[in-house]
């Protein structure tokens, strides 16, 4: 739960603010998971703060990521090397355009502060705008480094340097990439980890 706490401050992700009387205030909760490799050993204990989204009114519209299958299979077919990588936090990177309000996580009430709540500068999971966030940030990030965008799905991005060919595909809070060059895909995650807080998850399985 520490940890959890630790990124979304080093995100700056909220700001205390005394309770708005005109704001829908959102509430938040706990939520934790066994992480499990391969054989269904667990290998970490996580938690992740999660906002009660379903409070939200509607109106973000979401788009479904079938992308992977494409991309795995243009893979195989080329004999490309796929890896994984996750962005710690990932929700966390995405900042809001819109003002939204929630509730501190139970347990954690700063003292003398226990009637304020947190502004959000940036959307933690479960908040309906946090994909969107997200997608819009690191879209930006990949046209920055010479990305273009597929053209049978948004979620893919293409860059082509001579014979030389790197896709990533976003899927959800993964990075799924590979390359005809391993050098490349080294050059792009060294600068992906400059940009962003990430954990190498090695070769695709």
């Amino acid at each position: 739960m520490n940890e959890e706490l630790d990124q979304i401050e080093k995100n700056d992700t909220w700001e205390l603010v005394p309770w708005p009387k005109d704001k829908n205030v959102i509430g938040t909760k706990l939520v934790f998971k066994n992480k499990l490799n391969e054989d269904r050993h667990v290998t970490r204990n996580k938690a992740r703060l999660v906002c009660k989204g379903y409070a939200q009114v509607e109106g973000i519209n979401f788009e479904e990521m079938e992308a992977i299958k494409m991309f795995l299979a243009y893979a195989c077919l080329r004999k490309i090397n796929v890896y994984q990588m996750d962005v710690k936090s990932t929700f966390l990177n995405g900042e809001l355009e819109e003002e939204v309000c929630t509730e501190q996580p139970k347990g954690f009430l700063l003292i003398d502060k226990e009637n304020y709540v947190c502004r959000l500068n940036k959307a933690p999971y479960g908040l309906k705008q946090a994909p969107r966030a997200w997608y819009d940030h690191f879209d930006r990030y990949l046209h920055q480094q010479g990305f273009k965008k597929g053209s049978a799905d948004n979620n893919i991005y293409v860059k082509v340097d001579q014979d030389k060919l790197i896709i990533i595909e976003v899927y959800v809070d993964y990075i799924v990439f590979g390359s005809n060059d391993d050098r490349l895909s080294k050059d792009c995650v060294r600068k992906m980890k400059i940009e962003f807080e990430m954990s190498m998850l090695d070769e695709l399985t």
